[in-house]
């Protein structure tokens, strides 16, 4: 498998029409997210300048036409990492994105694959690895058709499923 650098894997967005980001992780050990997930906790507030990056490939992508889709499956009680992501939530929104929550609870019968991915157009697979202490390995263009299938279907199953954010959090 091809591994991307972070621009490499940006270009993505520019190139396609609709992206798809299934996480199904409990905790992310996201190097960037450690202080801000620090304050999170702590109580503090956060300026949210460490996404600035990520924000404006989304504004872009989502102003040139793409939809972005991303599905968090989540085991509740939310853990505390679960609960940032979810504080964090709203700016993915307000940058373009779609976001849905699905229970654990409520994906019996989806068989997930074991890794989290990005599927852009329903045929570019991009896996998002990490490493056993669970620091992001990086991302992995997947060009085996069968695995392109099995995420395709996990991705439509678990969209449908899910909960749009804003019912989400209300519900």
């Amino acid at each position: 498998m091809e591994q991307l650098s972070l621009e490499e894997f940006r270009t993505n967005f520019r190139r396609h029409t609709h992206a798809v980001h299934l996480e199904m992780k409990e905790h992310y050990g996201i190097t960037e997210e450690d202080e801000p997930f620090r304050r999170f906790m702590a109580g503090e507030d956060d300026d949210y300048a460490w996404r600035a990056g990520y924000f404006a490939a989304i504004r872009a992508a989502t102003a040139a036409g793409t939809v972005v889709r991303r599905i968090r499956v989540v085991r509740e009680p939310l853990n505390d990492y679960a609960r940032f992501l979810l504080h964090i939530a709203p700016g993915n929104i307000a940058a373009g994105e779609q976001i849905r929550y699905l229970p654990r609870d409520r994906a019996t019968g989806v068989e997930f694959p074991s890794e989290d991915c990005w599927l852009f157009d329903s045929s570019r697979l991009i896996l998002v690895k990490f490493f056993d202490n669970g620091r992001m390995d990086g991302f992995y263009v997947a060009d085996d058709p069968e695995l392109v299938r099995v995420y395709r279907h996990a991705c439509a199953q678990a969209w449908e499923r899910a909960t749009p954010f804003a019912e989400y959090v209300d519900g």
